[in-house]
């Protein structure tokens, strides 16, 4: 499977992902071979790029989890959008408690964990896509952290808004592939800060506005001035909105189909643990499926292996599968103190590489 951009696109290539339109509806099928006239259907969607096949590929496997979230997200997403939006034009709320609803409803109760996976975003929605799954990151660790109901609508309010500034900018800018460029996060910065006075008139909208402008102000801090402490206490509420919103941040698709991993976001939480507070990560590990049974990882010895059994404490260090060799490592025993893992083998578009157990043998 390979990420193709939408110039790049040619008749003939099969489709590794189904595509949506805004209201759910199924416009192509997995495995469905592009025409001159189904590229120009794509290109309309304004997508980033979409996921192909390779020649001799197989269909991945698609769980009715992984469609159901889908189609979640397009409706809540658009949603999103149209409630923003207006905001920005009237300054008045008008549907938000009933998405914040919405999302509560479906993961503001979750006992067991989810399967929290990202998938294909366009300049439209990227924004608005982005604030849904940090909402329901939110909803999700609130709900592991017992939080009150009203202090968990004030989060998901935040979570929902913190990035409404965005939305004012110019999508060439916003989207610029010179992302590294000091004066462009310096602008989407100063932009961020102007989507805050949209905050002042709401219910709670001060709790709101705090909230968002300490996140706002301590991500530019740590990830674009390198800052690695903060002077800045930090309310609950921002610091799940901290976690949440780094996590979904570094494991979605940038412009080039790129995401780091659910392992890299979480090592760069332990090595922050004063920006990102523990028991929040904690909250995280808890809240969603990283390193299931069946899982392949990269260890920090070198060694390719398969998760056999979660770790729920140490989550890094569960028991595996060494492919070499066959044998079977429980790495959270003492005299594996010094071997965890380091990443998780993924295919293009950010999901686990299951490995079969015929494979496995085969090794």
């Amino acid at each position: 499977m390979q990420f193709v951009e939408m110039q790049d696109l040619k008749p003939g290539m099969r489709l590794a992902r189904p595509i949506y339109n805004k209201k759910g509806v199924l416009l192509f099928e997995r495995e469905s071979k592009l025409t001159n006239q189904g590229i120009e259907s794509v290109k309309n969607f304004g997508l980033l790029g979409i996921y192909i096949l390779e020649p001799a590929e197989p269909v991945p496997p698609m769980s009715e989890e992984d469609i159901e979230f889908e189609c979640f997200q397009l409706a809540t997403v658009a949603a999103i959008l149209d409630e923003t939006e207006g905001i920005i034009r009237n300054k008045r709320q008008s549907k938000m408690y009933n998405i914040i609803a919405n999302i509560v409803r479906k993961y503001g109760h979750q006992e067991e964990k989810i399967n929290f996976y990202q998938n294909l975003r366009s300049k439209d929605d990227y924004v608005c896509r982005h604030a849904l799954n940090v909402a329901i990151l939110c909803a999700l660790m609130t709900h592991k952290l017992n939080v009150r109901i009203d202090d968990q609508n004030v989060i998901m309010q935040s979570a929902l808004l913190h990035d409404i500034g965005k939305q004012l900018m110019p999508k060439e800018e916003l989207f610029s592939r010179d992302s590294e460029n000091y004066e462009l996060k310096e602008k989407i910065y100063m932009a961020q800060q102007s989507g805050l006075e949209y905050m002042e008139n709401f219910a709670d909208g001060i709790t709101i506005k705090r909230i968002c402008s300490q996140v706002i102000r301590v991500a530019h801090e740590v990830n674009n001035l390198g800052y690695t402490q903060t002077n800045i206490k930090m309310s609950l509420g921002t610091k799940v909105l901290m976690v949440a919103n780094r996590f979904d941040e570094l494991t979605a698709m940038d412009l080039k189909g790129h995401a780091e991993s659910e392992i890299t976001a979480l090592r760069e939480f332990y090595s922050l643990p004063h920006i990102y507070d523990p028991a929040v990560v904690h909250a995280l590990e808890q809240s969603i499926n990283i390193l299931v049974p069946g899982t392949s990882v990269i260890l920090n010895t070198g060694e390719k292996a398969l998760v056999l059994n979660e770790n729920s404490k140490e989550i890094l260090k569960p028991t595996v599968l060494i492919f070499r060799d066959n044998s079977i490592l429980d790495l959270s025993l003492h005299e594996n103190n010094d071997i965890y893992v380091v990443d998780i083998l993924k295919t293009l578009d950010n999901r686990v590489i299951m490995s079969k157990p015929e494979e496995v043998n085969a090794e």
